[in-house]
């Protein structure tokens, strides 16, 4: 191959392009675009590092809601696990009092009634945790995360519903909480954050 032969990429350029200028076989210019093709748009992003994300206060709000709500389970749940023994005592002491019960049987259902209290305990400490690391987990967490806090928070709303009806008001609390994460998860907001690109 001669100097002078269009099919020799290493040759001299042809077509009146002057050596050294930008074009086949020659570096361009940074930013600049080829020969002959318009500049690119920039993409916000691309090849760059973004920001850190931030969480939407409805999102925050959720979390805290979901500690709010684990607290009181494991402060409930330490209470029944404490109180098993006490709650054990007043059935032996409501079952002694009829003379057509034996000792035996007196003992027998105060056992259960302490081992009912003991199980009702360690589920609402399970719930409890289940709620905190839930939290913990908005920070870094995806869609996994959204729906667990949805879940909880469902399983937390019927539960207070059920307590309501049994006239206690201060599952009126729980109710709205769980009301409250429900929505904050679902919204466009929650939709953001727990589906924003992870880097």
């Amino acid at each position: 191959m001669s100097i002078g032969d269009p099919n020799n990429p290493y040759g001299a350029p042809q077509g009146g392009q002057q050596p050294g200028q930008p074009g086949y076989g020659y570096p361009q210019q940074p930013g600049q675009p080829a020969a002959g093709y318009p500049a690119a748009p920039p993409v916000q992003g691309y090849g760059q590092p973004l920001g850190p994300a931030v969480m939407p206060g409805s999102v925050k709000a959720a979390r805290v809601m979901l500690y709010v709500l684990g607290a009181f389970q494991a402060i409930g749940g330490l209470l029944m696990i404490v109180a098993s023994a006490w709650f054990a005592e007043k059935i032996d002491e409501a079952v002694n009092s009829d003379p057509s019960i034996s000792a035996e049987d007196a003992e027998t259902a105060a056992s259960i009634g302490a081992g009912v209290m003991v199980v009702l305990g360690v589920l609402a400490l399970a719930f409890a945790c289940w709620a905190v690391f839930t939290a913990v987990k908005f920070a870094t967490g995806r869609g996994g995360v959204r729906v667990s806090a949805i879940v909880y928070a469902s399983i937390v709303t019927l539960l207070s519903v059920l307590n309501l009806l049994g006239a206690n008001l201060f599952a009126l609390i729980s109710l709205v909480l769980g009301i409250l994460i429900i929505v904050f998860c679902a919204n466009k907001n929650g939709s953001y954050w727990f589906n924003r690109p992870q880097y």
